[in-house]
């Protein structure tokens, strides 16, 4: 069976949906996979802690599946290295983490919503997994910035990809991915309501005063997070079922590397419409 070793920091709804999903796939039968652990940089004893309660359902979800779960508070591990010296608290930190995962065995790591950076050395040892939400030949940066350079440009799609972790940090190999258009349908009169804010103002101060809630930044936002979710699942299933492997932290299939990514379109599209 294939293993999984799972990370998340486990700060709301949607960190529960994902494990949630893919445990649903694992008991029908349609995925064949085990999670090793599932390993969480909080403890939830921190202060402050504002999403105590959102992570201590993660951790009962995780506990009522039987998933080990380890934890190690990024707070309480060498608040002064934190403070004086960010990058060696994190090659530090990512020592902890190899030493408490490393008897648990797996052949792939998620980062499933996990909120800090991997250190170079543990990228380097084991083999993950995370999401960027874009395609990946668009924007760079974090969800809000992709959005705003992609209506900055009028682009004309939209997607996310799933990159192997590597020192390079979001650098790493784009491994699959899904597209979508945002234009037509719903979007047209979106973007024609932003144009027009665009005639008498600068998009930095659209993005200023309205932010998340402008109209069409929010629509994009909201047709990208649906195929998140199957965009993984689907991804996890390719390694589980062989089709795809890392090599080297290369992407190959029957042991030759792969020069693209996996376009993953059909089967998340597939999948949302199963949804509705």
């Amino acid at each position: 069976m294939f293993r999984l070793g799972w990370f998340s920091t486990g700060r709301g709804p949607g960190s529960r949906d994902l494990l949630r999903t893919v445990m649903e796939e694992k008991e029908r039968g349609a995925l064949d996979v085990d999670i090793a652990f599932v390993f969480c940089n909080w403890n939830n004893l921190e202060e402050p802690n504002p999403r105590r309660e959102q992570r201590e359902m993660f951790f009962d979800m995780v506990r009522g599946y039987g998933i080990p779960l380890i934890t190690s508070s990024w707070k309480e591990f060498r608040p002064d290295l934190w403070k004086s010296d960010p990058p060696a608290w994190r090659t530090e930190y990512g020592k902890l983490l190899r030493s408490l995962t490393k008897d648990h065995k797996f052949d792939l790591g998620v980062l499933a919503g996990y909120m800090l950076w991997m250190d170079d050395a543990t990228c380097a040892e084991y083999d993950m997994i995370n999401l960027h939400p874009a395609l990946p030949d668009g924007p760079k940066g974090t969800w809000e910035e992709v959005i705003w350079e992609l209506i900055r440009t009028g682009a004309e799609e939209h997607g996310a990809m799933l990159h192997i972790c590597t020192e390079d940090w979001d650098r790493g190999d784009a491994l699959t991915y899904c597209r979508f258009p945002i234009r037509g349908g719903g979007f047209d009169a979106l973007w024609s309501d932003m144009r027009e804010k665009l005639s008498s103002s600068s998009l930095d101060l659209v993005r200023e005063r309205e932010g998340v809630d402008e109209p069409l930044f929010r629509k994009i936002r909201q047709e990208g997070v649906r195929r998140e979710l199957p965009l993984i699942v689907s991804t996890i299933r390719l390694f589980s079922e062989g089709t795809i492997h890392i090599e080297r932290k290369r992407l190959t299939e029957n042991g030759k590397v792969l020069e693209r990514p996996y376009d993953m379109t059909d089967k998340v599209d597939e999948a949302l419409r199963h949804e509705k």
